[in-house]
């Protein structure tokens, strides 16, 4: 099953029930801690709470050597491109 945030959920679909919100994971976390949380919505695979601020993981995979690649992206960021896209 799909899981989409209340963020996502707001920006595409506001009648769509939603299934987590991020800023609620966040204020469980530890400062400098993540947790695997997935949104179809974003494409993301994980959520940590960093001095920078929120950021969601985004994973893919390197073809030539067959190993996780990824890549922190700050939630603002994420937004303000999912926002462009309409």
């Amino acid at each position: 099953m799909a899981d989409f945030s209340k963020q996502w959920c707001e920006i595409n679909d506001p009648d769509m029930p939603w299934d987590f919100d991020i800023f609620e994971v966040v204020k469980e976390l530890n400062q400098n801690y993540y947790i695997p949380y997935i949104c179809e919505g974003f494409g993301f695979s994980a959520i940590g709470k960093f001095a920078e601020g929120i950021k969601v993981y985004y994973r893919n995979w390197d073809a030539e050597s067959d190993e996780q690649q990824g890549e922190w992206v700050t939630l603002d960021n994420v937004i303000k491109r999912e926002q462009n896209e309409l």
